[in-house]
């Protein structure tokens, strides 16, 4: 079988490819990357002399590359996407173009050459927000309330998706993950961001006190997510994919890594919070059905993910030090 993986240099995207091939000796993945900030060659360095592994640079609002990437193709497996709230905010535009105009674009190409399958990567941010007293949870029936440019972007890339699916027939799957974490995540998101700091002897910077709630979910354990929707899912259907059974508060993220790597509160800095910060729980009791549950817990993922950082110090510096200028330009607009 030929993949076509976009958004593959990213950070859920590398960990699929490796993930994919070590299972599936007989496919073949060609990966289309812009190589954006977000993007590391590093991360499949190990793929460089594969015969199995074709990388190709060009964005997904390239129509004709795109189209004849698709054409060459079995299954699409769409990672590609402007994916940090923060910049969402800072940029609004480049979230409509690459997250709706890209999505777009291949749909085009997957109704022109009839393949077997789109599968596209969404986010439970598309929901919206839960109140931190309610124990509710986001499913596959929970109606879109995005709050931040980018979950909105997201939220019209999953409506592009299922409109084409219905108008046009397109054999379609949607994920709709909780926040990964793992290896090969860029610092400027929450946990390598924190684990970074710790590793620098730079303080925490803690958004407002610490209450948001969200699900995490190991990077490896969305992989296998991914696979089983693309071998068991049903055709049109959206899948809910969690790592934890409810949101725990993102204060509990931060003792739970300062116990890990034995570090106490004084490294804590409360600052102020950003605009459109939800709380997240997600229900995944549909793809359980199918058989799928996180091999990871929360502490056995953390540790897992520091060890990666404390190990690959030359892999996050220079992103690492992009991250924080960004931070420092949105501080002072702030």
């Amino acid at each position: 079988m030929q993949l076509l993986v976009t958004g593959g240099l990213g950070f859920i995207g590398s960990n699929f490819i490796t993930f994919w091939l070590s299972r599936h000796p007989q496919d073949h993945i060609t990966n289309l990357d812009k190589i954006t900030y977000a993007a590391n060659p590093q991360n499949l360095d190990h793929l460089k002399n594969s015969s199995r592994y074709h990388f190709v640079k060009g964005d997904i609002c390239q129509e004709d590359l795109v189209d004849k990437l698709v054409s060459r193709s079995d299954v699409v497996v769409h990672f590609a996407a402007e994916s940090h709230v923060d910049r969402s905010i800072a940029d609004p535009a480049l979230f409509v173009k690459t997250n709706v105009l890209g999505t777009f674009y291949l749909l085009n190409s997957v109704k022109k050459h009839h393949i077997n399958r789109f599968h596209h990567i969404s986010t439970d941010e598309v929901f919206g927000t839960i109140p931190l007293t309610s124990k509710k949870q986001f499913s596959e029936s929970t109606a879109y309330n995005p709050s931040s440019p980018y979950s909105a972007s997201k939220a019209a890339s999953d409506h592009f998706v299922r409109a084409f699916s219905k108008t046009f027939s397109l054999p379609i799957t949607i994920t709709n993950c909780s926040n990964n974490y793992g290896p090969f995540q860029n610092p400027e998101k929450m946990i390598p961001r924190f684990i970074t700091n710790l590793l620098t002897d730079q303080k925490i910077p803690l958004y407002g006190r610490g209450l948001n709630l969200r699900d995490w979910l190991y990077v490896t354990d969305h992989c296998r997510a991914i696979e089983l929707v693309l071998k068991k899912g049903k055709i049109g259907q959206t899948y809910c994919v969690g790592g934890l059974n409810g949101g725990v508060a993102n204060i509990k993220i931060v003792k739970t890594i300062l116990k890990l790597m034995n570090k106490d509160t004084s490294s804590i800095e409360y600052v102020v919070d950003r605009p459109a910060h939800d709380n997240y729980a997600v229900n995944w009791d549909k793809i359980k059905k199918l058989g799928w549950h996180p091999q990871e817990d929360l502490t056995s993922g953390l540790q897992k993910t520091i060890d990666w950082y404390r190990g690959h110090s030359l892999w996050w510096q220079n992103s690492k030090r992009e991250a924080e200028k960004f931070y420092q330009k949105l501080n002072k607009k702030s």
